[in-house]
């Protein structure tokens, strides 16, 4: 994929790796920046060659947040381009901030699990794109927090929305309220960050994790993803029968019969996800 200035994207096999790739600013977000990852989303989120995404950043963060050229650039209708301004709220503010949400959510819909591997920081913004993804991996020394309330503002790029889920709704609005910066240890301890390692074997316990969600069967991992995350939304008589409806794919796929195929053989399986 080329065209991308602000990010970069490679695939290695069926995993896929995002990387913020503004390392001279701390991987910090621009409105350029939140362009290119929508139209990164657009391009990834139903591709059925992906099996896992990681999203990590370039140097020595995450992402340090917003970058404040945002905030001297516009009202934040300018977030997004114009392209389909005014489709999703008849408030152009609301609009514009609804579409650069999609920036992250893309990561959050994805058909595949995805993987934030984080170090250094993930400040404001870039907490809010590590909440969207499934798994989170920190790697010790890093700093979170969203900040937001420092610029007068609240989260607003799913923050308020996705933090309370993880970490449940006072510890939420007590992080939130406070604009507090939190180490590595504590996001652990508290459930916001679910792998803590080593600096030094981010990328490779990340590639690990990735490799192992990757090579199970892809509807059954597909199902499982939509079934967890129905349970937010959901009373658990509803749940139980999107779970079933979700493992009814599973039980006439192919894949299903090559796990059973495979088992017996003593050998790797091959999924084809179908």
């Amino acid at each position: 994929m080329t065209g991308y200035e602000t990010i970069e994207f490679e695939r290695a096999g069926t995993v896929g790796w995002l990387r913020l790739a503004r390392p001279d600013r701390l991987n910090s977000f621009t409105i350029a920046m939140w362009h290119e990852m929508r139209a990164l989303g657009v391009e990834l989120r139903d591709d059925a060659e992906l099996r896992a995404v990681v999203v990590t950043g370039k140097g020595r963060a995450f992402s340090s947040g917003i970058d404040t050229t945002v905030f001297t650039a516009g009202s934040a209708d300018s977030i997004e381009d114009g392209s389909d301004a005014g489709t999703r709220h008849a408030d152009p503010t609301v609009d514009g901030i609804l579409r650069a949400q999609d920036s992250f959510s893309w990561l959050a819909d994805a058909r595949y699990p995805t993987i934030a591997a984080v170090r250094g920081f993930a400040l404001g913004a870039g907490l809010q794109l590590a909440l969207a993804c499934d798994i989170r991996m920190f790697a010790r020394g890093t700093q979170v927090g969203l900040l937001e309330h420092k610029y007068g503002i609240l989260p607003d790029l799913g923050g308020t929305q996705r933090l309370p889920r993880v970490v449940g709704a006072s510890k939420a609005k007590e992080l939130i309220w406070t604009a507090a910066r939190i180490d590595a240890e504590e996001a652990y301890r508290i459930g916001l960050c679910d792998r803590l390692v080593e600096e030094a074997d981010l990328d490779a316990e990340a590639t690990a994790l990735a490799s192992i969600i990757a090579a199970q069967p892809p509807l059954a991992v597909q199902g499982a993803k939509r079934a967890v995350d129905a349970s937010d939304r959901l009373p658990v008589a509803d749940g139980l029968v999107f779970e079933a409806e979700q493992q009814s794919v599973c039980l006439r796929s192919s894949d299903m019969r090559e796990a059973i195929a495979a088992l017996v053989d003593q050998r790797p399986p091959v999924y084809r996800g179908e």
